[in-house]
This record gives structure tokens, C-alpha cells and sequence, in this order.
């Protein structure tokens, strides 16, 4: 019973934020208005999409082991070809969806085909390399494109009207919970399959998996696509809601976000890399109005310095979460449910987080140096 209600939880979270804009409840402290108001249903639509995002990235980092500082190239991709569609092509927005599909499958096929012929801290680097060419590309405006530092503006004459205006804000929270179902359909199905166990199984111990007679380069390349394809789409559906594109996304900042997400909420674990995304989109929009709040301008300038920079909060909470939670809150959890139940550490598998510990045990002994299980 309590198996069927577990496998039940997403489907009623998903009905409990669909039904969401209907309700007129007001929660002091954690948002300005009520719930069905444009401004908290912005927020919350981005906090959705941000969790999709992540996840996607935790495809790569928690379930296959591929530390990429990249992935803000895709969602970058997605956000820009998609606007450059719909603000220069003059296209309607199913073609700027299938050319944003189309670049969001070939790009990441050419970055991954490249950096995955490395291994370790070297595909770390080949990846970062790529994004900072990807953003100084966006930031040299070529050709008057991108908008260079200023952004891109998204021209909505071309968006169907039921995304523009603030009346239909609402229309465009649906649209970013249909994208975090999505996510995280596919995610579920991906890896329950054969391709996901080899991906876990490479994240343990790829030469293992060669000793088994499969190639992990394939099987790495198709998960690198896969979820470089999602973060594209998660930047066409951060496009409508923001209405245009940012050069921010295009960071290495951007890309070490996705990282703390999915390490806040538990790498190797799909509502965890949700609530990760989630909970640190909330605390960077909610942090960033603290800082300019006059109840922190007044602090002395110890207290007012630290708490003026969301980064630098953030930033410690990674820290923190690394060395005393290296499973996130979705590891606190599964160590509670294994205490409750009576069952030893890691008898129901790896607990979430456990490709943290892997990192920084890999970072102590010389990233890729040291073979693993005596392989």
C-alpha cells in the first residue's frame, strides 16, 4: 500500500500545482501576494522550469557521473535560437519550437562527441571551454543577433496570445508545470531502462562496463544529447516567461547553479534534482529582494556585506551541504526511511547524493587517477 501511495505522490503533486492558480490563498513570509496573482504565479512558473532544468542536469551528473560546467551553452541555445525565430525570422513559435529541437539535438552532438573522448577533470574543462565560447559569442553581438550584454528582447507578435500579457500569466505556469512533467516523464522512463542501468553502471565503474563488452562512449553520448535537448526547451519555455533572452544564461555562474540544485536537492535523485531547482530559484529571487530590503542596509557592514550578495549565501549553503549533507535533502530522507525501517545503509541501493561523495573522494585521491573495486 504504501509502495502504490509512493508511486502515486508525483501524480497528485502534479494535480495539487495544476489546481494551484484557482486557489486565493495568501502566505505571509513566503510570497507578496496571493497565490493566483501574476506576480507569484511568475515566480513559481520559474521555479518550475528552473526544477526541469535541473533534473536535466542531473541526467548527466547524478545518474551517469558527467560533471559538465556546459550545460548553460543548451538552455542558452534554446532561449536565443528560439527568440531569434520568432523576433527576426518572423516565424510562428511550432517552427521556432522545431528549429530550437533541431539545434538542441545537433549542438550538444557536436560538443559531446568531441569532450567525451576525454574522461574526468579534462571533460570538465573541454565542456567549460565550449560555454565560454558559446558566451562570448552572445556577448560580441555578432551581427547585432544577441543584443550582446543588453539581451535580446522577444518581439510577441508571434506568440500566440494566450502566452502574452499579464492576464494570461496563468497560461504560462501551465505551460512551465507541462515542461517539468514532461522532464521528468522522460527522466523516469530513461532511467528505468536498459540505457539507464548502463548509465548508473558507468557512473560506479565505466571499465567495468567495457569489460562487459559495451561501449560507454555511446551510451554517454546519448544521455549527453538527451539532456542537452531538455535544457533547450527549457529555455524556449524561459523565453515566454520572461519575454526575451538574457547573456546570463550563458555563464559558467549559470551552469555552477544547475550544480548546487542538484546537489541541494540529491544528486542521483529525480524529485530531489526537482526540489533542488526549485527551493534555490525560490531563495535566489526571495535573497536578492532581502539584499536590497533597508532592513539589511541598516546591519552594520559585517552583516551587511554577506547578506547583500544571494551568491555568496548561496554559495555557503553548497559548501555546507557538501561536507555535512553530501546527499541533499532527498539523502536525509532516504537515511530516515532506512533508520525507520531497520535496514542497513545502501541495502535498498545507492542512496541519493552518493556521486558527491564519489567526487569528492575522487577530488582527495587525484581526480581520475585512482582505479575504483580494484578494476
Amino acid at each position: 500500500m504504501s509502495r502504490n501511495l509512493t508511486r502515486l505522490a508525483p501524480l497528485a503533486v502534479l494535480v495539487v500545482l495544476a489546481v494551484l492558480p484557482y486557489s486565493t490563498l495568501q502566505i505571509p513570509g513566503l510570497f507578496d501576494g496571493v497565490l493566483n496573482s501574476p506576480g507569484t504565479l511568475q515566480l513559481l512558473a520559474l521555479c518550475l522550469v528552473f526544477g526541469g532544468v535541473a533534473l536535466s542536469y542531473d541526467l548527466l551528473f547524478g545518474f551517469t557521473g558527467l560533471l559538465s560546467f556546459g550545460h548553460a551553452l543548451y538552455f542558452a541555445a534554446g532561449t536565443y535560437v528560439a527568440n531569434l525565430a520568432l523576433t527576426e525570422l518572423g516565424w510562428g513559435l511550432g517552427a521556432a519550437l522545431a528549429l530550437t529541437t533541431a539545434v538542441g539535438i545537433a549542438l550538444p552532438l557536436l560538443v559531446g562527441g568531441v569532450a567525451l573522448r576525454v574522461s574526468g577533470i579534462a571533460f570538465s574543462m573541454v565542456t567549460l571551454a565550449t560555454a565560454q565560447v558559446g558566451s562570448i559569442v552572445v556577448l560580441r553581438d555578432p551581427g547585432g543577433l544577441t543584443g550582446g550584454e543588453e539581451g535580446l528582447a522577444l518581439d510577441r507578435g508571434n506568440v500566440p496570445d494566450v502566452f502574452v500579457g499579464v492576464l494570461n500569466t496563468v497560461n504560462v505556469y501551465w505551460l512551465a508545470l507541462a515542461y517539468l512533467a514532461v522532464v521528468y516523464a522522460v527522466v523516469a522512463w530513461v532511467t528505468g531502462s536498459r540505457a539507464g542501468r548502463v548509465w548508473q553502471a558507468i557512473r560506479e565503474n565505466e571499465r567495468r562496463v567495457e569489460v562487459l563488452g559495451l561501449r560507454p562512449y555511446d551510451f554517454k553520448l546519448v544521455v549527453f544529447v538527451l539532456a542537452g535537448l531538455l535544457a533547450a526547451l527549457g529555455g524556449v519555455v524561459h523565453l515566454l516567461l520572461l519575454g526575451g533572452s538574457t547573456p546570463r544564461t550563458t555563464t559558467a555562474d549559470f551552469t555552477l547553479g544547475l550544480l548546487v540544485m542538484v546537489v541541494l536537492g540529491g544528486a542521483g535523485s529525480r524529485w530531489g534534482a526537482v526540489l533542488g531547482g526549485v527551493l534555490y530559484t525560490y531563495l535566489d529571487s526571495r535573497l536578492t529582494d532581502l539584499a536590497s530590503s533597508p532592513a539589511v542596509q541598516d546591519l552594520p557592514a559585517w552583516l551587511r556585506v554577506p547578506l547583500s550578495e544571494p551568491l555568496f549565501l548561496l554559495g555557503s549553503l553548497f559548501v555546507l551541504v557538501v561536507f555535512f549533507v553530501p546527499g541533499g535533502i532527498a539523502g536525509v530522507v532516504a537515511r530516515l526511511r532506512e533508520r525507520r525501517s531497520g535496514r542497513r545503509p545502501g541495502d535498498g541501493g545507492l542512496p541519493p547524493g552518493r556521486v558527491v561523495e564519489q567526487l569528492r573522494e575522487q577530488v582527495g585521491a587525484g581526480y581520475g587517477g585512482a582505479p575504483r573495486d580494484g578494476v
